[in-house]
């Protein structure tokens, strides 16, 4: 299967990249940035011992040509916030950005899966909803927000805290992907493990803001790049094993969802050949969850889905 990765050639793409071209379920990897380096990375790449067929494309004049016959387009494209930026100054920056890879989406590649890395992704998955709904090509099986980070953070805390084996544990991550939408479900980890109230608020807080723990220890070099390659790696992957055929894939994703009255939420979902297959819900939550869920969750999930909206109906 041929994946595009937009955005291929800065911090989150060229590891993202690397992990996709070691993947045996990858036949061609199209490598899309607007870096004129783009050409050397897919180069770098090309050279590795595995089977997918790397092409490097440059500019937006080359964006069509690398997303023609995907099965999965991966988007990290996007800015990371500069000192002396607002938010809105960011939000508006890579608003516009997923408007445009969105839109070449929707053209060239109208039935590939579609995965958003890009930030805000509470705020741009649904801008990109409103793309394709006005291209007449949206189909909310097919796109995701990828949320993926907030579950490996959450493994990794978790079996640290227990002394549990990394490799065994799921903790499910619900809501959205940014501070206090971050809601993961302590009370439904596998393994059964059992928390003392304090362990709760503090797993909780440090699965919240694990991205600030990244900023502060790279010392102003950057935030999570190779954490969320590798998460986004592990959630294209397993969309492209469920499009092969494979049973029983479930992942956390951030979808257009009916199991709040959120227009979009992150559960647990089954993915098919045709993306997402079954939504699985968030379960029975704890009393501390609930709360979170109503008090903290939902208005600010609400809010960045509204801001997204609000952008796409004055620029779309």
């Amino acid at each position: 299967m041929k994946v595009a990765v937009l955005g291929a050639a800065g911090g989150i793409g060229q590891p993202l990249s690397l992990l996709l071209k070691n993947s045996p379920l990858v036949s061609a990897l199209a490598c899309y940035d607007l870096a004129p380096h783009t050409p050397g990375v897919a180069k770098d790449l090309s050279h590795i011992e595995t089977a997918a067929t790397v092409t490097g494309h440059v500019g937006p004049e080359q964006l069509e040509d690398s997303l023609k016959g995907c099965s999965l387009v991966i988007i990290p494209a996007g800015m990371p916030r500069k000192p002396g930026m607002t938010r809105d100054d960011l939000f508006n920056v890579n608003a516009k950005i997923t408007v445009s890879l969105a839109s070449a989406v929707a053209s060239a590649c109208p039935e590939a899966l579609l995965a958003i890395i890009t930030n805000p992704v509470n705020s741009v998955v649904p801008i990109a909803a409103e793309v394709l709904k006005k291209a007449g090509v949206y189909d909310p099986r097919r796109l995701f927000g990828v949320s993926t980070l907030d579950i490996v953070r959450a493994n990794t805390f978790v079996a640290e805290r227990k002394g549990l084996d990394v490799t065994t544990v799921n903790v499910p991550v619900i809501g959205g992907h940014s501070g206090v939408t971050i809601l993961p479900l302590l009370s439904q980890v596998t393994p059964e493990t059992s928390f003392t109230d304090e362990e709760v608020e503090q797993l909780t807080t440090r699965i919240q803001t694990a991205g600030t723990e990244v900023v502060q220890a790279k010392a102003g070099a950057g935030s999570a790049t190779l954490s969320t390659a590798f998460s986004a790696a592990r959630f294209g992957i397993s969309l492209l094993k469920a499009k092969g055929g494979a049973s029983d894939v479930v992942e956390c994703a951030y979808v257009e969802s009916s199991v709040t009255d959120a227009a979009f939420f992150a559960t647990p979902v089954r993915l098919g050949p045709n993306g997402l297959e079954e939504n699985l819900g968030m379960g029975e939550l704890s009393a501390f969850e609930r709360a979170k869920l109503n008090d903290e969750v939902m208005p600010a999930l609400k809010a960045n889905i509204a801001k997204g909206l609000e952008f796409a109906k004055a620029n779309l």
